[in-house]
């Protein structure tokens, strides 16, 4: 896969489809390497008319690591926010947001239709508020507003993502990725066993780097609540969520659409915090029309 400079760092990305077509960034969630997103999801936005380009955030996968930058504890930086205090981060979600938009340079690509899922989704939001001309609509996957009045993450659904691995052994993190895929999965739609345990095996192969994460963590909680920013969204938007999401509960998606003016919402049964392979034509159909109606090819 090949790897440019953006916005001062070194970003892995990969294309599919035809680069005449209009581009479409995908931008993947916390921890989660660009990978996550389904090769059937990608190749199915590619058959749709789009040129498709994924990312590894910076300090996941195989972009740039922040190595020895110290995050605050959650816990700790969880109350300190609350008490109005905000702690140093080595990094935030508008710096994540500008790698987008650096990549995005760096590709010679003026505008282009972004998709963000999970904290890819407040990536995707705030490329859309510091950087709106850049989009021609905005596609929020499962992802929220920051709002602490929202409803939180089930406790079985956060603990495993917000926990390090036992060990850097490889059994240990197949292990660890497995919980992770059973605890925050759709109840309605669930994958192949063995299927999934080879997905999992194979992101662990290309990369493991839990030290990211928590920078991450770090980057979301630092950003707060982006209800009143969204409000200056102007690209298209349409926000997609699970109805029987554990992380980031279907409110946090209705509270997004609500933010940002003539979003439309689509919610669905039986759906959680993954991209299963039942519903890749479902959503990358969805994503397309959306794309086309906001900007005519």
């Amino acid at each position: 896969m090949p790897r440019v400079a953006a916005n001062s760092i070194e970003i892995e990305y990969d294309t599919h489809g035809d680069p005449a077509n209009p581009p479409m960034l995908l931008v993947m969630g916390l921890g989660a390497q660009m990978t996550l997103w389904p090769i059937e999801l990608v190749q199915g936005l590619a058959r749709r008319g789009f040129h498709v380009i994924r990312y590894d955030n910076r300090d996941i996968g195989l972009s740039h690591k922040f190595e020895g930058a110290k995050a605050p504890g959650m816990v700790w930086h969880l109350l300190l926010t609350r008490l109005g205090l905000r702690p140093r981060v080595p990094y935030t979600l508008s710096d994540m947001a500008a790698d987008g938009i650096g990549l995005l340079d760096a590709l010679g690509i003026e505008r282009a239709h972004v998709v963000g899922a999970s904290m890819g989704g407040m990536i995707a939001q705030l490329m859309a508020v510091e950087h709106g001309q850049r989009l021609h609509s905005l596609t929020s996957i499962f992802s929220t507003t920051g709002s602490r009045k929202l409803p939180q993450a089930d406790k079985e659904a956060i603990k495993p993502l917000t926990s390090p691995p036992p060990s850097m052994r490889e059994e240990d993190l197949v292990a660890h990725g497995m919980r992770i895929a059973q605890a925050i999965g759709s109840p309605g739609y669930r994958p192949d066993p063995e299927a999934e345990r080879q997905r999992v095996i194979d992101n662990v192969r290309r990369s493991v780097y839990p030290q990211g994460v928590q920078r991450q963590i770090a980057a979301i909680i630092d950003d707060g609540d982006r209800t009143e920013r969204l409000k200056q969204v102007n690209a298209p938007t349409l926000v997609l969520h699970g109805e029987a999401d554990p992380l980031v509960k279907v409110e946090g998606g209705r509270a997004t659409a609500a933010a940002i003016p003539g979003a439309k919402l689509k919610t669905i049964p039986g759906w959680g915090h993954d991209l299963p392979l039942e519903l890749v034509d479902t959503l990358a159909d969805a994503i397309a029309q959306h794309a086309r109606a906001a900007h005519p090819a």
